[in-house]
């Protein structure tokens, strides 16, 4: 009996960790610390490029990984994640039919975490990543 009860106590915690909220880590940006996540309720990972064009590119992995493309062409890996608060509630400012979040990227071979705009226009069924790479998304929170 006592066996069973352990075995339930141990399966209660492996789903309750299974299922807990959304992954927020901490990084550390002019000497303040700030909360980021990957998960905000939309499709956030994909592929991000200038409107008309297949390249430059911005890949988001869901790991928080991926990598930004100059102009050059040449790639840079980073990690990245949106701002968010120490529960990984998503922090964004409303527009009119829009959504703004602090987007945050590291370089992979560097240590400064840098910050830049992210945006979801919701009419147009579009993310904008640093003003000007974007992609089209599905709207799977529609009632």
């Amino acid at each position: 009996m006592k066996a069973l009860h352990l075995l339930l106590i141990t399966f209660f915690f492996i789903a309750s960790k299974s299922y807990s909220q959304v992954e927020v880590n901490v990084i550390t940006h002019n000497s303040k610390e700030r909360y980021i996540t990957t998960t905000i309720g939309y499709p956030v990972q994909g592929t991000y490029a200038p409107i008309g064009l297949k390249q430059p590119v911005t890949v988001l992995n869901p790991d928080g990984t991926g990598f930004i493309q100059a102009d050059d062409l040449s790639k840079q890996k980073i990690n990245w994640g949106i701002e968010c608060t120490e529960e990984g509630t998503p922090v964004f400012k409303e527009g009119f039919n829009s959504k703004s979040y602090t987007f945050w990227y590291r370089p992979v071979e560097g240590n400064e975490w840098f910050y830049s705009q992210f945006s979801i226009h919701f009419a147009k069924k579009k993310m904008f990543l640093m003003g000007e790479r974007v992609k089209e998304y599905e709207d799977y929170n529609v009632q």
